[in-house]
């Protein structure tokens, strides 16, 4: 199973209704299968997750933010992990928003290692 304790990744790519970007950095914490997150920058203010990790390592997650126009969103995701040849995770990622464009959209995201 994949293992998110202190990981962080950034945005590789998004659909054209996402509000996440390359300057957008996520720091995940993992205890068991619950995973919660932060995440910020680009177009982010501040923003947090809360999901479940499941035996194969995808993530089922919701997450919520404030953006630079000071506006509240949030929606729901489900990620799916890609072990990378040297070692880092690539999560593809469907997601919906959860107000009134109940738009949905996709992106990828990548581990920065440190």
């Amino acid at each position: 199973m994949v293992h998110y304790d202190g990981k962080q990744f950034v945005a590789k790519e998004n659909s054209e209704n996402g509000e996440v970007s390359s300057a957008t950095v996520f720091q995940y914490k993992q205890e068991g299968r619950i995973l919660t997150g932060t995440y910020s920058g680009g177009e982010i203010l501040t923003g947090t997750l809360i999901g479940l990790v499941d035996d194969q390592g995808h993530l089922r997650f919701r997450y919520n933010h404030v953006n630079v126009d000071y506006e509240i969103r949030g929606g729901e995701c489900y990620s799916i992990p890609e072990q990378l040849a040297d070692g880092r995770i690539r999560l593809h990622e469907k997601w919906k928003w959860n107000d009134d464009s109940r738009s949905e959209g996709t992106s990828i995201v990548e581990e920065i290692l440190r």
